[in-house]
């Protein structure tokens, strides 16, 4: 291909991989805002509603691996395209089903949240296939936006339209935009050069040392802070601070908007400086002092509380493309499939879990002591950062 055409189609392949993202995102992200509508519908309690929540996400963490080791084995296009297929037709299916029983709705969610899996592994590995060193980072940022657009996408359209089709029917804008993506991906994004293979068509695990390891455990740790405030931020402005819903909801928005703005910035920064793991330590360290300063705010100064949420809601999220860029290129090309899935994976299953137990801690002693708590989980991830052992990249 010649160069200028390499040149253009990047640009077009990063396009389709955040439309792509963004359509996962808003359908395993979005079931949340038709929990009223589902409760009404169905019958359910607020405990069986979190059922349907979880039912995507669980779909998603138990197939991510296995999506990124085939993304490995036979490319990203046609994972991706399969997977996306997959989730426009079930998804679809669900929503266009007449009077779904409650096994029928929670398995195929599931579903769809499993083949929505392919997405997660295989197109951060395209785009970084895609892009040279020297853009990666800001690449990679670029497509870490696609989460907070999904939210967003899912906030503004779901809830209106399942007033109109039912909280089930509003399912179908998600499956159509899966489906709009794989056609894209089919039509538009090829699948990267490879390196080749070495004898035999293996290539040896990067798990035997310990640096991806690390990176996975850091980058774990610091989805802490960024759910921290993420999952508190509405809840303490109108319960602590006295604010309205609308007036914390707007602020949370623009946090979040700001907040994608900086995963870009954060990717050019590692461009310029060469390196994922030195910014990304620099962001622990940020995101350490942030909770460190909400927490005194609570205690003494509520201006200071909520000054560390308008910047924490930042910092705290700007590290993120850091991370799976690092994993990829440590990993190399033959493995970053299954690396960018185990990567997922873990930041997936810390962030389910830390609303429920930073939940807990900030219940029985407070929110100054519950994100003082908190503070040591970025604190740690700044001596887990492996920013001397960090590789040149083999791809």
């Amino acid at each position: 291909m010649p160069t200028t055409t390499a040149s253009r189609r990047r640009w077009v392949v990063l396009a389709i991989g955040v439309l792509a993202q963004t359509s996962a995102c808003a359908f395993v992200y979005g079931v949340p805002f038709l929990v009223p509508g589902l409760r009404d519908a169905m019958g359910l309690s607020l405990a069986a509603a979190g059922i349907y929540v979880a039912a995507p996400t669980t779909g998603l963490l138990l197939t991510l691996i296995a999506w990124g080791a085939a993304a490995d084995r036979f490319g990203e296009r046609k994972v991706m395209a399969s997977g996306l297929l997959l989730a426009g037709l079930v998804i679809g299916t669900v929503a266009l089903l007449p009077r779904p029983g409650h096994a029928a709705v929670l398995g195929l969610l599931a579903v769809g949240g499993a083949a929505s899996a392919s997405v997660f592994a295989a197109n951060g590995r395209m785009i970084m296939g895609w892009f040279p060193r020297t853009e990666r980072g800001l690449a990679m940022g670029i497509r870490q936006t696609a989460q907070p657009l999904g939210v967003a996408l899912a906030g503004l359209v779901l809830p209106s339209l399942a007033e109109r089709t039912g909280a089930i029917g509003a399912l179908i804008v998600p499956a159509a935009l899966c489906l709009l993506s794989a056609l894209l991906v089919v039509a538009f994004a090829p699948d990267p050069a490879r390196p080749p293979r070495t004898e035999g068509g293996r290539e040896g695990s990067p798990y035997g040392a310990p640096v991806l390891w690390r990176v996975h455990a850091a980058s774990a740790l610091l989805v802490v802070p960024q759910f921290a405030i993420s999952a508190f931020a509405t809840e303490y402005l109108v319960r602590q601070q006295g604010w309205s819903a609308t007036a914390a909801g707007a602020f949370v928005a623009v946090i979040q908007i700001a907040g994608a703005l900086s995963r870009i910035g954060s990717g050019v920064w590692s461009d310029r400086v060469g390196s994922r793991l030195r910014p990304m330590r620099q962001l622990a360290g940020g995101a350490t002092l942030v909770l460190l300063v909400f927490a005194l705010g609570d205690a003494v100064a509520p201006w200071l509380a909520v000054a560390a949420l308008a910047v924490g809601g930042i910092v705290t999220v700007a590290d993120n493309g850091l991370a799976f860029t690092a994993v990829a290129e440590i990993a190399g090309a033959t493995w970053s499939g299954r690396a960018l899935g185990i990567q997922n994976t873990g930041q997936n299953v810390v962030s389910s879990l830390t609303p429920v137990a930073l939940g807990a801690v900030v219940g029985a002693a407070g929110y100054a002591l519950g994100f003082a708590v908190a503070a040591a989980a970025p604190l740690a991830a700044i001596a887990l950062t492996p920013v001397r052992d960090e590789p040149e990249p083999s791809w």
